[in-house]
């Protein structure tokens, strides 16, 4: 990478100027993508809430109910406090008393039979919840269950000719990438094969005596706003119940999200520009194929004879200068070359001209004064 830096760093403007305007290039681009995305939100909270259901129904509240009934004697399976409570205030229901015993002989009495019932608000209210997951569920089937996954096509065609110096140079590109997502089977599985698992499961539920019981029952099912009775608050089964509820109230929207793309085009802008640049980049690459690398000695050499022949330039046309002027007037254009970030050889020959001439003007005035004295000395 270093080497390749170096090397554009080495290009002059002039040499890339040169090669912009030579240029005529044309980029092609294609781009596609295609993302399906299923939101399984909806699956997770059943999976995880369907374990809380299960315990309530387990361990389901119970409601004692007090069925009163006033029966004929024969007929009554239980005589209670409250029945003879009950006679005592209903002195009718008396058929004879016998006056010797005092027994008392009803031709009827009230018959009381208490009944275990799980038709509470809290039951109806899980009741209610699974067939709501059921025709949920339903619904979600009717949309298309897709994996997710995703998959991209990126295409590039770069066609240009241009010439760098004197040499004539084409170049033809194409670029090709591609992604395809695997769409591996979860932990958990399909997404068909979880909804099957969820179904079989609230079979199960269905299944339990206090949703059969309550279905026997034929009652009305219970609607949002949910009441919240002490144990709904604070049982943590029936907050996990709530949570469901709510979410299954307020989430309606489809599950599948879908998003393509195809765009073919042909490229102006960027993209292009740096294609532009990499076809630059790839001539001065192949430039080198011809340029013989320089050893250190050879360099060594070079800038010795360099330095040489410039010393020998200056010291013909004023053997005067000392070696501080010398060392100063090059050292001041030393600092104007190496800081320069890109220098092209007109601009060094330019500069080292402006120096030359600087000093042949200062030298030619040395040389007419010293010829006035001569003439004076003469005279």
């Amino acid at each position: 990478m270093d080497g390749i830096i170096e090397l554009y760093g080495k290009t002059t403007d002039r040499t890339k100027e040169k090669f912009k305007q030579s240029l005529s290039s044309e980029l092609q681009v294609k781009d596609k993508m295609d993302q399906s995305e299923y939101d399984d939100e909806w699956l997770v909270k059943m999976e995880e809430t369907i374990r809380y259901l299960d315990n309530i129904l387990r361990s389901p509240n119970r409601f004692i109910i007090n069925e009163e009934e006033i029966v004929k004697i024969e007929l009554a399976r239980r005589i209670t406090v409250d029945s003879i409570k009950h006679l005592s205030k209903n002195t009718n229901l008396i058929q004879e008393i016998d006056p010797k015993t005092g027994e008392v002989k009803p031709s009827k009495i009230l018959n009381i039979n208490k009944e275990e019932t799980f038709n509470t608000y809290e039951n109806r209210f899980i009741y209610t919840l699974i067939n709501h997951m059921k025709m949920y569920i339903e619904r979600k089937k009717q949309e298309e269950l897709v994996e997710q996954s995703f998959s991209s096509l990126k295409e590039l065609k770069y066609q240009g000719k241009g010439k760098i110096d004197n040499e004539r140079v084409e170049i033809s590109v194409h670029l090709t990438g591609k992604i395809e997502s695997d769409q591996k089977k979860g932990d958990k599985g399909t997404l068909a094969e979880r909804i099957t698992k969820v179904e079989e499961q609230i079979r199960d539920l269905c299944s339990s005596e206090v949703y059969r019981s309550i279905a026997k029952l034929h009652v009305a099912m219970v609607t949002s706003p949910i009441k919240k009775t002490n144990l709904i608050l604070k049982n943590v089964n029936f907050q996990y119940a709530l949570t469901l509820w709510n979410y299954l109230q307020t989430h309606m929207e489809p599950s599948v999200k879908k998003d393509h793309s195809n765009k073919d085009y042909k490229d102006q802008g960027k993209l292009k520009d740096m294609m532009d640049e990499s076809f630059l980049l790839n001539c001065l690459i192949m430039d080198t194929l011809h340029k013989k690398e320089v050893t250190e000695e050879e360099k060594e050499n070079l800038q010795a004879r360099v330095v040489s022949q410039s010393i020998n330039q200056l010291m013909n046309i004023s053997d005067q200068l000392s070696l501080d002027e010398v060392m100063k007037l090059i050292g001041k254009e030393y600092v104007k070359v190496k800081y320069k970030k890109v220098v092209d050889t007109s601009e060094i020959e330019k500069i080292y001209k402006k120096a030359m001439s600087e000093y042949i003007d200062k030298t030619d005035h040395l040389k007419v004064k010293k010829n006035e004295d001569d003439e004076k000395n003469t005279e």
